[in-house]
């Protein structure tokens, strides 16, 4: 057991000139909704992968103001934009101070995703643009974005990202994008640059629910702030604004208390249409489009009273079947689709990824380990980097 799960994590935090804001590209604004926004564009000069966080803060009044991003993994001599708003900003002239930038050193496979530059990438007068993209890899993306910085003529602003949600692009698919900036800022717009597509983010919000922390995350091109839960930790209510003249759409994922939660959404006590679904992690997702230049308070109610118990990185589904395998009564294939999977949630780094079956292959005695993990004798963690050390020394191959 021991040899299996030998560890070769090689992570840790600390800041170097090397990731950095450029301060022409760290700079603030007013929205269109009067909302303070600060805009930058991380860029990594390591010769490795990270993942970026941003830490954010203002001077309002006598008050500090501080908010985080933790960035989407960002491959060698590559940028992506960020963008945070503080609508609890409530003077004239706010003092924007300088950021504070830490990473997690990753393996990060390059991503297949290319912005089509030709006559199809398109800038209007109105100040938005429309575009391709197109995936030049031999795996599905799913959730994929797109991101841009916004010129004047002698500065930065505004970032912007595509507006229609994209479910996923297969290998050589072409899709459609559009961008659209603040209105606030229209009339200056010279030029769009950093174009940067991304394999999904997602925005990161906590609040008390019951007396405790509840985590939760949205994918939006709308903009939500301030949740909050009622006593009874049944309704959660959160301020939304789309100041953009499209429509765009809302993604909320939350962890099941129970798993039997049944929700309604309200847009100012007004009931609207949504989605409820379950990922294959077990996660609640409501979904629902938004309208253009809309705003306005954000009800979802029937969340149970309480806080969720941890949920397992890995879905139950994939423990079951190394249950099976690892008792002969599934194939080396099934099992396989397991770990395939793992790969594409990024659960389990793999720079030798070739989704070939041909190609692949897997050690009969690692059905052991997996007995010892569907039985509960090593935890989640130590399957998962076992499986990642088997991988990159090529024991494994997917």
């Amino acid at each position: 057991m021991l040899g299996f799960l030998i560890s070769f994590t090689f992570l840790f935090q600390v800041s170097y000139a090397e990731v950095f804001v450029p301060p022409e590209e760290y700079l603030p604004y007013f929205d269109s909704n009067g909302v303070y926004t600060v805009i930058g564009n991380v860029k990594n000069n390591f010769e490795y992968a990270i993942i970026p966080t941003i830490d954010v803060s203002i001077k309002d009044n006598s008050e500090i103001l501080s908010k985080t991003i933790r960035h989407v993994p960002l491959s060698s001599g590559s940028e992506v934009p960020f963008k945070i708003k503080f609508p609890e900003v409530s003077s004239d002239n706010p003092v924007l101070l300088p950021p504070n930038i830490t990473f997690e050193i990753t393996n990060k496979d390059p991503l297949f995703l290319e912005v089509i530059y030709d006559e199809t990438l398109v800038q209007y007068e109105d100040g938005h643009l429309t575009g391709r993209i197109q995936n030049t890899g031999n795996t599905t993306i799913f959730n994929p974005k797109v991101y841009a910085v916004i010129h004047g003529y002698e500065q930065v602003l505004d970032i912007v990202q595509n507006m229609e949600h994209i479910n996923k692009i297969d290998p050589g698919e072409i899709v459609n994008f559009s961008m659209y900036p603040d209105p606030s800022v229209t009339d200056d717009i010279f030029y769009y640059s950093c174009f940067a597509p991304v394999d999904t983010t997602v925005v990161p919000v906590t609040t008390i629910k019951n007396g405790e922390e509840f985590d939760f995350r949205y994918d939006s091109g709308a903009w939500y702030s301030a949740a909050k839960f009622n006593e009874e930790g049944t309704v959660l209510s959160i301020r939304g604004y789309n100041s953009y003249p499209l429509e765009t759409y809302a993604n909320f994922e939350f962890a099941p208390i129970s798993g039997n939660e049944k929700f309604d959404v309200t847009l100012n006590d007004e009931p609207i249409e949504f989605i409820q679904s379950i990922d294959e992690m077990g996660y609640w997702h409501v979904a629902f489009n938004v309208d253009p230049r809309s705003q306005g308070v954000l009800k979802i109610s029937g969340f149970e009273v309480g806080i969720p118990p941890q949920i397992s990185k890995i879905p139950n589904w994939i423990k079951l079947n190394a249950n099976w395998w690892s008792t002969d009564q599934i194939s080396d294939d099934e099992f396989l689709e397991g770990i395939d999977f793992l790969i594409q949630k990024e659960l389990v780094s793999s720079p030798m990824y070739t989704s070939d079956d041909s190609k692949q292959k897997i050690p009969q005695w690692l059905k052991l380990p997996a007995n010892w993990w569907a039985t509960d004798q090593i935890s989640d963690d130590e399957f998962l980097e076992g499986i990642e050390i088997l991988i990159q020394r090529q024991i494994i191959i997917i």
